[in-house]
């Protein structure tokens, strides 16, 4: 009996190995192990036992992975990392940006309309966009590149889904800092059929 529970605890500890590279991750998801050998089933396993944490459905991290980041922001990565495809949006890029003070219990994560993606967690706002290209950067949090839209991009989205307080205040702030590029700005605004002319007119004055 002792040698089947020690061979079966080996066997175990082959088949997390193989999954080395993805415990480097802030999170993996199942498909991701399948596809290096490693079963659903085993990743239960890990995870009633505590070795791997389950995020979501379908979706893993290890509880040892450390970020060099601020704490406000692990649980973004995490998120974010987890959400195939997802790019983040409005409020938590108007934050990441500076130009919000505005704070949400969940960060915002926009994802393509098609897509199938479900909320992650208690702390994910998932939002659907038709237009998940334009703007689209990375920003370094923790070392790790997480997708967001750029200033303008995001400026553009708070007028079209936030309030239009909040956009107002963050296309103020873009100007005061010197970052408001008004050819980008009329070339985005082109592309996603809206008009701020009035606010833009506001700003420049």
């Amino acid at each position: 009996m002792g040698s089947n529970i020690k061979i079966k605890h080996m066997r175990k500890k082959t088949e997390l190995s193989k999954i080395r590279d993805l415990l480097q991750k802030p999170s993996f998801t199942s498909k991701e192990a399948v596809v290096l050998g490693v079963s659903a089933s085993t990743l239960s396993y890990y995870a009633k036992t505590g070795v791997i944490v389950r995020l979501g459905h379908g979706v893993y991290s290890n509880p040892n992975f450390a970020l060099e980041t601020d704490w406000q922001w692990e649980d973004l990565v995490q998120v974010v990392s987890a959400v195939p495809d997802g790019v983040v949006c409005l409020i938590t890029a108007l934050l990441l940006w500076e130009l919000t003070d505005e704070h949400s219990r969940e960060f915002w994560i926009a994802i393509p309309h098609s897509t199938k993606a479900k909320k992650i967690g208690p702390h994910s706002h998932i939002v659907r966009y038709r237009n998940m290209e334009l703007g689209r950067t990375t920003i370094k949090i923790g070392g790790v590149d997480l997708p967001i839209f750029d200033e303008t991009r995001t400026v553009l989205d708070a007028f079209r889904i936030l309030s239009i307080e909040i956009a107002i205040k963050a296309l103020k702030r873009l100007a005061s800092q010197g970052r408001l590029d008004f050819r980008k700005m009329a070339d985005y605004a082109k592309t996603l059929r809206i008009d701020i002319t009035p606010y833009i007119m506001t700003v420049s004055t």
